[in-house]
């Protein structure tokens, strides 16, 4: 009995809706694609897709993707980029050359750096590096040049400090820092105008630069959050009473004599609470 031809490529069910998907919005021209747990492995698995040059919004979340080809860069009229929990470690040069980006999730990968020139994105609005391996040492130089940047997500890294450059975000509505291993905050971010949320809670934190004062963080809209921080006792106990009463604090005179006196005097940080070595983003085996 004769056998028909093998093939080579997968013909699993759900790679089979990945490429429906894509021939459906090749034939539509749909300009937005929504690949979202279809459990794709590779772009390989998507032929077509780094083609379709009028697409402007791709959901490739909750899949199993480990590298994004240079090729993402030709898609030039994409707007918004969603790689969230996939298997990324890391991603290419070219993603920042992309002219009408304005939203990038990569959050819940495997990142430990960011590609050299990654802050050279020209209209980028919203970042999302939550849940990643990064720290202060992943950030390429030009990273806070990204100046149409609204919102920062860099939640759930390993960041012990922040580097001073993060002043040079003038239009930074939203930064999500918390649960990382932060030591310290820069005064910078206490000169961010437009800063309206801000997440330090589970960090390593024991004072605020007396800067944070400047922040507008009281409005209807506002949000400032800094619970599981090993704060020094007033500051604790004003958090006791609320978030504002933490802000009118470290407002006043009294606090920045303590602040001055607690950094001249300080001594060792105060030790990592949290384990991450068993974080998803530290695993290297792929299922």
């Amino acid at each position: 009995m004769e056998n028909g031809p093998v093939s080579c490529l997968p013909t699993t069910p759900k790679m089979s809706k990945a490429k429906k998907v894509i021939e459906e919005a090749l034939e539509n021209q749909n300009p937005e694609l929504d690949l979202a747990d279809k459990g794709v492995v590779s772009f390989e698995e998507m032929p077509g897709l780094i083609d379709m040059h009028n697409i402007t919004r791709i959901t490739l979340s909750h899949n199993k993707i480990q590298k994004v080809p240079p090729g993402i860069a030709n898609l030039t009229q994409l707007e918004m980029l969603n790689l969230f929990n996939n298997h990324i470690e890391e991603l290419p040069v070219s993603l920042s050359s992309m002219p009408k980006l304005r939203i990038l999730n990569v959050g819940m990968n495997r990142l430990d750096s960011l590609p050299r020139g990654f802050g050279a994105f020209a209209v980028l609005e919203v970042l999302d590096l939550t849940y990643n391996n990064l720290s202060e040492s992943s950030l390429p130089g030009n990273f806070f040049m990204l100046e149409t940047l609204r919102a920062l997500y860099l939640g759930d890294n390993d960041f012990e400090t922040i580097p001073p450059e993060i002043g040079q975000l003038k239009n930074l509505q939203i930064l999500v820092l918390r649960e990382n291993d932060l030591i310290d905050i820069p005064k910078e971010i206490g000169y961010l105008p437009r800063l309206r949320e801000l997440h330090i809670q589970a960090n390593r934190l024991t004072v605020l630069p007396p800067e944070v004062g400047n922040l507008d963080l009281f409005g209807n809209k506002s949000v400032l959050r800094m619970e599981f921080n090993p704060w020094v006792a007033p500051i604790a106990d004003q958090l006791q009473v609320g978030v504002s009463h933490v802000i009118d604090y470290i407002r006043s005179e009294t606090y920045r004599y303590l602040y001055n006196r607690h950094i001249a005097a300080r001594g060792p940080p105060p030790p990592k609470l949290n384990d991450k070595t068993r974080k998803i983003s530290r695993n290297r085996q792929y299922s």
